[in-house]
């Protein structure tokens, strides 16, 4: 539940735009506030993935912090990593605003950003200052929306960020570029991640895991050739999922027919499903991050069950406040200690079987 001072600093901030309140909360954190409660990760909750040793599975989303300004701070409101980005090559200035809508009774974002940010080398250079500091930062790249390689793009950002990351994504699944997610069809991805897998290697970066984060609006047959391309090129996992260009039914009324990307605990269900039904297709040992509607312990663990290795949230932060990795973190360490459980990861799978059979159309 949210505190009386999170409440308080949630209506001040709600008393601004959308993307203005962002921009204070990106302030606040290069502040030093707010100031949370530091968590201590249980050994239950350490995982390894892809060879790096997370101290928790929660970590934070790509969207929020585009031009890798706080990553440390996000680390220390408790997340066991942190996804910068989605950076492009060349700065841009995304989508007209507004495009981004609170959807408050849902607990849901509705954006069409458009990979607004300031482009590789902003990014890097932040990075880069921060080389040497303890904890797992990835990044997230993407395409500008006027180039004429996109392809090309992913394989200038895999070059220019293996040096910096943990490890890095993938995007083609925002909906608020035009055309990105035909880069999902089966051809297409295949050039895709055999370009940036050898751009990978070729950078001498065989160590940095490469993710694909792709969209939760894919329908079976189109899991089936993401999970055949991810397995041939040997990508080391999946980031399921973005945000939806569905609309499930929603209570907020005034911004449901907004066009871009629908987040937050709407989310959650679909997001779930797709994240099962890939697990069964790459089989028990690729690895596989779920988001969507994480907003609580329950939430994150439930995500686990249904095949995730490790977990994000961004939008449902938006209403929970910065305290919320933090109590997210404190919930699934009680939930292991009361199950008397090594290790959170013997949870993973076990409700794939009822999440995996749910359909998707």
């Amino acid at each position: 539940m949210i505190g009386p001072f999170e409440w308080i600093g949630r209506q001040a901030l709600f008393a601004f735009d959308p993307e203005t309140a962002h921009g204070m909360s990106l302030s606040a954190l290069k502040s030093g506030l707010p100031i949370c409660g530091r968590v201590t990760s249980s050994e239950r909750l350490r995982t390894t993935v892809c060879g790096l040793d997370f101290p928790n599975p929660l970590g934070m989303a790509a969207g929020y912090d585009k031009n890798a300004e706080v990553p440390d701070a996000l680390l220390g409101l408790g997340f066991g990593f942190a996804e910068v980005g989605t950076v492009t090559p060349l700065p841009q200035q995304g989508n007209p605003r507004p495009r981004i809508f609170r959807l408050t009774a849902d607990n849901a974002i509705i954006n069409r950003l458009g990979f607004n940010n300031e482009g590789h080398e902003r990014a890097l250079a932040r990075l880069r200052a921060r080389s040497g500091r303890k904890g797992i930062v990835g990044v997230n790249i993407g395409a500008n929306k006027d180039s004429t390689d996109r392809v090309g793009d992913y394989e200038a950002g895999v070059r220019r960020f293996a040096g910096v990351a943990s490890y890095l994504t993938v995007n083609i699944s925002s909906p608020n570029t035009p055309d990105l997610r035909n880069l999902q069809a089966r051809e297409s991805l295949s050039e895709l991640l055999a370009r940036v897998m050898a751009a990978r290697d070729t950078a001498g970066a065989q160590s940095v895991p490469v993710f694909l984060k792709i969209a939760p609006d894919l329908h079976e047959a189109d899991l089936d050739d993401v999970a055949a391309e991810v397995t041939q090129k040997n990508v080391e996992g999946v980031i399921v999922s973005n945000t939806t260009i569905a609309r499930p039914p929603l209570k907020s009324r005034a911004f449901a027919s907004e066009a871009g990307g629908l987040s937050g605990a709407p989310l959650f269900e679909r997001s779930t499903i797709v994240l099962a039904k890939m697990r069964r297709l790459l089989g028990p040992d690729r690895a596989i991050i779920g988001v969507g509607g994480v907003s609580s312990a329950d939430t994150a663990l439930e995500k686990i069950r249904a095949g995730a290795d490790l977990v994000q949230l961004y939008s449902c932060m938006v209403y929970a406040g910065p305290s919320l990795p933090s109590r997210i973190v404190r919930g699934m360490t009680d939930f292991a200690e009361r199950e008397g459980l090594s290790n959170i990861r013997s949870i993973r799978d076990s409700r794939l079987d009822h999440w995996a059979a749910r359909p998707l159309d």
